[in-house]
This record gives C-alpha cells, structure tokens and sequence, in this order.
C-alpha cells in the first residue's frame, strides 16, 4: 500500500512547527483595510494564530500524521 496523500487545500492553509503546533493566518486582512479597521488591530492581524489541540487533530488527519 502506498503513502496516503495529503489534502492539498489543509497544506495551503496550514504549516505545522517544529513542536507540532498547527499555524494558520488569521482572517479579515484581504480587503476593506480602510478607516473602519484601526492599526493596532491590522497589526494584531498580521500575526499568526495556532489552533486548539481538538481542530488541530483533525488537519492533522488530514496531512496524514495521525
């Protein structure tokens, strides 16, 4: 049996760490940059999020570690 193939669109929008963590990019940050959102909270945006030991089971599913 071969290797199983990872789901390609988990791949695009996760990377795991070094220590396992799952990270992603947070949301609200393609368009409407304007006056309504505020600069501390762009640059709050800018930074990545990790996801909760449940959610990051299931990418890990899907990238075939578990």
């Amino acid at each position: 049996m071969g290797k199983i193939k990872t789901k390609r669109a988990f791949a695009k929008r996760f990377k795991l760490t070094a220590k396992g963590k799952v990270k992603h990019a947070r949301s609200g940050r393609r368009h409407n940059l304007g006056p309504k959102k505020s600069k501390s909270r762009k640059r709050r945006l800018r930074k990545p999020a990790y996801l909760k030991k449940g959610d990051a089971l299931k990418v890990l599913v899907a990238f075939g570690l578990r």
